[in-house]
């Protein structure tokens, strides 16, 4: 390839919709998209909003449904109580969804981010429909912020900002009531701001954020700050399916003739389907690292289809390979590759979950001494151990010896029972007769159980010493 032969019709790779050719900030006003598509996303916008918003209130036994409180390191999910013990499966957790992500953006491309991402939902969803309530559509908005300044474009304004500052904030008490419990959350809200100054400016500066986001920062968060649209060019091939504009059918563009014979495709240029694109790009160049797939092009091309009598679908949601050759959609080796890890990953996650423990435990021998001799025949050892409550209810545990024979004694009161997510220290002896000690360091098989259920078995290592036998 002759690299000293630019070519301009792949100019616009050069840089991104929203900055100009001197550095500036291009504004985006897209039009207020139309169709079906649309309307679908903005059902689905709703549900996921109002599962968003109602999930704090959300209670099991009277427990939150989801905690993910950082600072107290108390996580609860689904209902289920989570300690810091149990990391390893957060992390594998982590790990699943990462792979899950690579597989689905390998098959659907971006469909995340147009049907489900907070950032689209929030922008596209909720604040850019207030604006256009406020503002008017895209040529609206442009002849305001054109506009001189005046008490109408003042009062326009200010009302935007107003609106958007209020659900900037809600949005953050949200979120902290998800950190801290929508209990403690109402309690602070009630209570004295002075007794909550540092909460307080938590809360304003998130607000801040947020605001920041929806009402300057927009579409430059998917396409500076989310690294998930620049991993795309590793993720997504020629299989994978994306927002696709046909350009065997519409290539070469031209106007509608009067008479309805043309030579051109049907593509006529009218470029409906950038007016629409809320990051400014035109879906007729190829896949791009801005393309968020939220489907306004999809209606805005349908629509003009409609109105030419011309099949829909001129851009819809396809594959390079299906545009180029006909082919049909198929699992490639390299998916196939992705969906075992994953299963993998999953079966084991699952697993986990399934056999993990309702109590956390750590009986350790106490480093630095030896075994103890209680009489003729008895020796003991001397054991610290450490039980955790994860469940929401108050549990009756116990300790017992299973290999070899021996017993458990108590120094002082002993652990007879965990509070509901308490945990509990104490320090036991194991009591065992010599002639059940085989070796110096003999392994031992312990019983923690909570009435009849045994929890978890334990093994540790027991001292002693070991009778020789004469010849």
């Amino acid at each position: 390839m002759d690299h000293d032969i630019y070519d301009e019709a792949d100019s616009f790779r050069d840089s991104i919709s929203t900055i100009s050719k001197d550095g500036n900030r291009n504004w985006i006003f897209p039009k207020q998209p139309k169709g079906r598509y649309y309307n679908r996303r903005t059902l689905l916008s709703y549900l996921l909003l109002a599962i968003m918003f109602v999930g704090p209130f959300i209670k099991l036994n009277g427990h939150p449904f989801m905690l993910l409180n950082v600072v107290e390191r108390k996580f609860i999910l689904f209902g289920i109580a989570f300690w810091p013990q149990d990391f390893y499966l957060f992390v594998l957790a982590m790990l699943t969804f990462v792979v899950f992500i690579i597989v689905f953006t390998a098959l659907f491309g971006r469909l995340w981010c147009g049907w489900a991402c907070p950032q689209t939902i929030f922008m596209e969803m909720v604040f850019r429909k207030i604006e256009y309530w406020i503002e008017g559509d895209a040529v609206q908005q442009k002849a305001l912020k054109n506009a001189p300044p005046s008490a109408a474009k003042f009062r326009k304004r200010f009302l935007k900002a107003s609106i958007f500052f209020l659900i900037s904030f809600i949005i953050a008490n949200t979120f902290l009531a998800y950190i801290i419990g929508i209990d403690q959350l109402k309690h602070i809200v009630f209570d004295n701001p002075s007794n909550h100054l540092g909460g307080l400016f938590t809360i304003l500066a998130f607000t801040f954020v947020f605001f920041a986001v929806y009402m300057r920062f927009r579409e430059q968060a998917c396409l500076i700050v989310c690294p998930y649209g620049r991993l795309q060019g590793v993720l997504l091939d020629k299989n994978s399916v994306v927002i696709a504009y046909d350009y065997k059918r519409g290539e070469p563009r031209g106007k509608l003739s009067k008479t309805g014979e043309s030579k051109f495709g049907d593509c006529i240029d009218c470029h409906q389907c950038v007016n629409v694109c809320p990051t400014g790009i035109d879906i007729r160049n190829g896949t791009q690292l801005e393309c968020v797939n939220c489907t306004a092009c999809i209606d805005a091309c349908d629509t003009i289809m409609d109105k030419i009598n011309k099949p829909k679908g001129l851009v819809r949601y396809t594959s390079e390979n299906a545009i180029a050759d006909g082919t049909k959609f198929k699992i490639t080796g390299r998916i196939k590759a992705y969906s075992f890890v994953l299963f993998l990953l999953l079966t084991t996650l699952i697993s986990l979950l399934i056999m993990r423990s309702d109590v956390e435990s750590t009986i350790l021998r106490t480093p630095g001494m030896i075994y103890q001799q209680q009489n003729d025949s008895v020796y003991s050892n001397l054991y610290t151990v450490n039980l955790i409550n994860k469940t929401f209810d108050k549990m009756p545990v116990e300790i017992r010896m299973v290999s070899p024979k021996g017993s458990v004694k108590w120094i002082g009161n002993g652990i007879t029972k965990l509070d509901e997510q308490g945990s509990a220290d104490g320090e036991f002896f194991i009591m065992i007769n010599q002639k059940e000690i085989v070796t110096a360091r003999m392994p031992i098989v312990l019983e923690l159980r909570s009435g009849n259920k045994v929890l978890e078995k334990i093994k540790t290592n027991f001292i002693g010493p070991v009778k020789i036998k004469k010849p």
